[in-house]
């Protein structure tokens, strides 16, 4: 699947990334150099991210690896056409969320699926240094010819929510007929539609006008992205905690680049992505706390379901679930995976607990 993908985009990647402008910082007197980019812009985590990478990198190397930050389009511009970059190596490192990545590696719009990460130290203990990343890493390095390597996986922008410019939602009935903004990828549609509403896929640039005009009545965003776009502006006012998925961010680097370091500049790395990893993890929290200010002064609305309104949406999505693991290659492997170590993450953290509040 991934050589035909990567077949479909041609030498245009190549030469866009060759072609490319200057980085944030220029690398002097490394011994390797390597290039990173960010679909994004400098307010967002993943540059936070990238910034704490460079700092550790190159300081626990001694100077011997630098890392040069493009930030925004300047390597490319889409998730495919990153991927590729990172497939013939003219890219060395590059930051996707699980839709665009999906044309590629479908089995990642597992990070999707609604409801199956209780909260924020369940979500980052599944995602540090456990069995589901590295099955996940070992699946995309088989798929990609040992080309793509899957370094960490992140967050860039908190928990993806429901929020609309027409009502209070309490509970599924409540989306019954809205329409909501999603992506092309098939999983947001179908969890859309589960609710009972109408998915729109709407490009992200668009989306404020569409809010305007009435294209779409709704969205799933995390805090940060809806106050950075102002779409109250736009009448988007009413925001239901409902935490159906974690914003994950799937960090890659080019497997022979890598692979071509000694082990301990591949240690310096590996460390480098642990601490962008915490970086992305703590950056949306810390956000979040003017994003939510920002928009109750704006007018919005903030409602927080109760355990008993969460168990309805997750009841809701049921077939959600089933509908990845027919559809999807890999559905099952890495759903039932997630399931897992996802409840063992909440045994412990709960065990922990009740110890420590003692």
């Amino acid at each position: 699947m991934l050589k035909q993908a990567m077949k479909t985009l041609g030498a245009a990647a190549l030469g866009l990334a060759v072609l490319a402008g200057s980085a944030v910082t220029a690398a002097q007197g490394a011994d390797i150099t390597l290039r990173a980019t960010a679909n994004s812009n400098e307010n967002d985590e993943d540059y936070d991210g990238l910034v704490v990478f460079k700092d550790y990198v190159e300081k626990a190397s001694n100077g011997a690896i630098a890392v040069e930050l493009f930030i925004g389009t300047q390597l490319c511009s889409t998730g495919a056409e990153c991927l590729q970059g990172i497939a013939d190596g003219s890219i060395d490192i590059y930051i996707s969320t699980s839709g665009g990545a999906s044309g590629i590696f479908p089995y990642v719009q597992v990070l999707d699926l609604p409801y199956l990460l209780r909260d924020d130290r369940v979500a980052e203990a599944v995602l540090t240094e456990g069995p589901f990343v590295r099955a996940m890493r070992e699946q995309m390095l088989a798929d990609s010819g040992d080309k793509i390597r899957l370094m960490t996986i992140g967050n860039t922008g908190g928990w993806r929510n429901f929020a609309n410019t027409k009502r209070e939602v309490r509970s599924p009935a409540d989306l019954a007929g809205l329409k909501i903004r999603t992506v092309v990828a098939d999983l947001p549609q179908e969890l859309v539609r589960a609710m009972g509403a109408s998915p729109t896929p709407i490009p992200w640039p668009e989306l404020f006008t569409s809010f305007q005009t009435g294209v779409v009545e709704g969205t799933q965003n995390g805090i940060t992205d809806i106050m950075g776009m102002k779409f109250p502006d736009a009448g988007l006012k009413f925001l239901t905690l409902d935490g159906h998925s974690y914003m994950g961010a799937l960090w890659y680097m080019n497997n022979d680049r890598f692979m071509g370091m000694d082990a301990s500049m591949r240690r310096v790395i590996v460390d480098g992505f642990a601490a962008l990893q915490q970086a992305t993890f703590a950056s949306p929290k810390r956000k979040s706390i003017d994003a939510y200010k920002a928009f109750a002064e704006a007018g919005g609305s903030v409602y927080v379901p109760s355990m008993e309104e969460k168990a309805q949406f997750k009841e809701a999505a049921a077939p959600v679930f089933d509908w990845f693991k027919a559809n999807v290659d890999g559905g099952t492997t890495f759903y039932d995976l997630l399931v897992a170590e996802a409840a063992k993450a909440t045994e412990e953290i709960d065990a922990g607990a009740a110890l420590d509040t003692k």
